[in-house]
């Protein structure tokens, strides 16, 4: 049954947002200080994801991950694991929380409890031109799943293996050795990298649009620890119309990790995991 607003609506309405987790007490990122240390740094290792498929690249602690666009637009889903303790990944719904649903130079990727700590940053982005368009959307978010075939499985009865989702699969249990069964439960929610996603005004359903990524275009990630990136050219293209689809105009995506600069870095560490004493009040 339809009820009537209540006639202090447009008060409750108006009642002004609260920041659920203000960073300000975060140490910033020394982004400056990162920049620097990989101007004309080189490339120590590579790896492309084919279009419709992923791959995986191993990035030591202190250095560099850049995702390219390379071809033509293409949007891609990255995971994020602690190259020595899978347990440890990308936690894309705290960094949601810390940074906002899209993210750019200056934010933190976070893990996931119990570790939560800052185990990458954003230090470059080609795409920080774009900001938030007049329908709400942006680029990179962290808002999204990854496109999966359960989903599809449910919504039109479909068996696709080529999502995000499958692919990273594939990649993960091929770099590490797993089976599939065994990496499977271990992919997560993404970093959609060059996507550009929001939210509806009306209906508040998440939305995707044309990717304004153009070959040339990248995403340098500072290691701030040790990290095993993985990641899916996603079947939707640019996800201009569709992201799960064998027709959509796919481009590969590359990975390169660059080295820092020879005595630069000589004061850094790797952040420690999160202090919680874990007792959880027993």
């Amino acid at each position: 049954m339809t009820k009537s607003p209540p006639e202090d609506a447009q008060s409750r309405r108006a009642v002004k947002p609260v920041i659920c987790y203000p960073v300000d007490a975060l140490p910033s990122a020394p982004v400056a200080d990162y920049v620097a240390a990989f101007i004309g740094a080189p490339i120590v290792a590579s790896a492309t994801a084919a279009p419709r498929e992923a791959a995986a690249i191993r990035v030591p602690a202190g250095h560099v991950l850049r995702i390219s666009s390379v071809g033509g637009p293409q949007v891609g889903d990255l995971n994020l694991f602690n190259a020595n303790n899978l347990q440890e990944r990308f936690y894309s719904g705290k960094t949601r929380a810390l940074h906002g649903a899209h993210v750019s130079t200056g934010d933190r990727l976070w893990s996931q409890l119990p570790y939560l700590r800052p185990i990458a940053t954003i230090i470059a982005d080609t795409l920080d031109w774009y900001g938030i368009d007049d329908f709400g959307g942006s680029v990179h978010d962290v808002i999204g799943t990854r496109c999966d075939p359960y989903t599809g499985n449910l919504l039109g009865g479909t068996q696709y293996h080529h999502c995000c989702h499958s692919n990273l699969t594939r990649a993960l249990a091929d770099e590490t050795g797993l089976s599939l069964a065994e990496a499977e439960p271990l992919v997560h929610d993404v970093l959609n990298v060059f996507m550009c996603t929001g939210f509806t005004r009306d209906t508040g359903q998440y939305f995707m649009k044309a990717s304004p990524v153009r070959p040339g275009d990248y995403l340098d990630i500072f290691a701030e620890i040790e990290l095993l990136a993985v990641l899916s050219a996603c079947p939707g293209g640019d996800c201009s119309a569709e992201h799960s689809s064998d027709t959509a105009a796919c481009y590969p995506l590359q990975m390169d990790v660059l080295a820092p600069r020879a005595g630069a870095l000589t004061d850094w560490t790797s952040p420690p995991v999160n202090q919680y004493d874990g007792s959880h009040g027993r």
